[in-house]
């Protein structure tokens, strides 16, 4: 059957029949979009360690690519927060050329994952895992822009948080008033327009009254020209890396985590669109099409990029309906840089800083965090974990720890709600046959994994009965694994040495299947499709 889940969505949108009336919508948002992704590009560019004019390249190469090959219609592609901590720890690690090619790798893996169709697995990432990172970048976020918010002049900021904590505290005297009140006043304007008018965009009109301020009352504060030099709105170009063995090998942890990050924030970027538009995306192509978008865009100067939530969601918003939506954006961005750059220089640092304290708190969702912390005991740990370690380590080992935990934590649950146990006539009103004295009946639920089969083994040796025939009733295992199988074949030696018969009942499919491929257990095992025919055979001389 011919699938369509490796084509763009902007195919699809063409051929449903894409007039004018459409593009007027999506022109609309796209301008709309493209406005409010320029603040967020230069502030992201500049948080991850890169420089403006690097994060801007990102926003219009990625916004283009991504909302031209996505499997999403309104889809918006860019840098974003998500990105921020891990960027930084890599450039700081590898310098540029180290991040240009682990986001190459990253690209090459997310493709790989889109054509080995494995969108759907990002699904089974645990919830806590993901709520965890994602608070912690926002703290880290939100605690590497003090500086700039307060006005410290520092030469050098160290990596680790403890760290930028002792010199925060030791330049609390340093304080910059001035550019304290700038950041204060740029997160009440874009509170005071998020209540009057949510469409508006908040954070470029906060830059606009407070760049303006500054610069007409000629206030002493730094801004983004005093730090990078002018801004100047040249177009990028092509720039190739240095492959080689050693940095790959090097690199491929960092890659891994840009990959999964890249592939869990579009993702969930793409079902949040689903939900606010009633479409349904494409979540291979997804993969894909930021695969190609993270190995382009770092050979043109950016940063990586993924799906932008909040970008997605302002487009819905402001009537995009198409991809083509997303395009316009790009083209707004690449239009505003190349005639306005010179402005951007004026910028102060304070102002961005403000915006990043409020993508932060978004990003931070701390009304989850609340609800997962107070669920359960394995749940908590996950997500503390998770967080504690994207604080206090890095983001790569934030996820490796948290899904490994996760993982341990399933285990044990599985092993939680599988038991074994032993049945007698009184524990069932079934048994219309009475078993002999020489029957004894076990009874299995719940997943026979590796974690249950200990179990198994020790209850089937509690019984010091004298048995002639053994019934494994199996009705309530859905699933079983190698090390279950291992442990019903120890079962199954000691039985056949003391000759007892072995009758397996009411299986379902995939443990019978795995059962049954075993030979030699095939040929001394009975299977029955009901239990009361296990006793009616366990009761017939053997």
């Amino acid at each position: 059957m011919k699938t369509d889940q490796f084509i763009p969505k902007i195919i699809t949108v063409l051929k449903e029949g894409y007039n004018f009336s459409n593009f007027l919508k999506d022109l609309s948002a796209g301008v709309v979009v493209g406005i409010v992704a320029l603040p967020l590009g230069i502030a992201f560019g500049i948080a991850s360690g890169a420089t403006p004019q690097q994060g801007l390249i990102t926003a219009i190469v990625a916004g283009f690519l991504i909302s031209l090959l996505s499997g999403s219609r309104v889809q918006i592609g860019g840098p974003t927060g998500a990105f921020v901590v891990l960027v930084a720890s890599i450039i700081h690690t590898y310098g540029f050329e180290g991040l240009t090619i682990a986001t190459i790798m990253a690209g090459i893996i997310l493709a790989i994952m889109g054509f080995a169709k494995l969108g759907k697995l990002i699904e089974f990432i645990p919830y806590p895992v993901t709520v965890g990172f994602t608070t912690g970048i926002a703290f880290i976020i939100a605690f590497g822009q003090i500086p700039d918010f307060m006005g410290f002049q520092l030469e050098e900021i160290p990596e680790h948080i403890w760290e930028k904590l002792i010199i925060y505290l030791q330049e609390l005297h340093n304080t910059n008033i001035l550019t304290l009140m700038l950041g204060i006043g740029t997160i009440v304007i874009i509170q005071i327009i998020k209540k009057a008018n949510s469409k508006l965009p908040g954070s470029i009109i906060a830059i606009i009254i407070v760049t303006l301020i500054v610069n007409i009352f000629g206030l002493n504060v730094e801004t983004i020209g005093d730090r990078f030099g002018e801004f100047t709105g040249a177009l990028p170009r092509f720039n190739a890396p240095t492959f080689t063995i050693n940095k790959i090998v090097q690199l491929l942890p960092s890659a891994i985590a840009i990959a999964l990050l890249g592939a869990i924030e579009s993702l969930l970027s793409a079902v949040v669109a689903d939900g606010m538009t009633g479409y349904k995306h494409r979540s291979n192509m997804e993969l894909i099409a930021q695969g190609i978008t993270n190995i382009i865009t770092p050979l043109l100067g950016g940063i990586p990029a993924t799906g932008a939530i909040a970008r997605t969601a302002t487009n819905i918003k402001n009537g995009g309906t198409s991809p083509f939506s997303g395009i316009v954006h790009a083209a707004t961005l690449l239009i505003i840089v190349l005639i306005a750059s010179p402005l951007v220089s004026h910028i102060p640092f304070a102002v961005l800083a403000g915006i990043l304290f409020g993508v932060a708190w978004n990003m931070a969702e701390l009304h989850l965090f609340k609800k997962i912390i107070t669920s359960t005991k394995s749940d908590a740990a996950v997500l503390l974990v998770t967080f504690l370690l994207t604080v206090f380590v890095d983001l790569v080992a934030a996820i490796q720890f948290g899904m490994i935990l996760a993982v341990f934590l399933f285990m044990k649950r599985m092993v939680d709600v599988s038991s074994m146990e032993i049945m007698t006539e009184e524990d069932e009103d079934i048994f219309t046959d009475k078993l002999s004295e020489t029957v004894e009946v076990f009874e299995i639920n719940g997943p026979f994994f590796f974690g249950a089969a200990s179990h198994f083994v020790n209850t089937m040796r509690i019984s010091h009965k004298k048995r002639a025939t053994l019934i494994l009733r199996m009705r309530n295992v859905p699933a079983m694994d190698v090390t279950g199988l291992k442990a019903l074949e120890e079962t199954l030696i000691v039985c056949q040495k003391h000759n007892i018969q072995v009758i397996i009942s009411e299986v379902q499919p995939q443990p019978q299947k795995l059962i049954t491929g075993t030979t030699w257990i095939k040929e001394m095992v009975s299977f029955t499709k009901t239990f009361n025919e296990a006793i009616l055979l366990s009761n017939k001389p053997c």
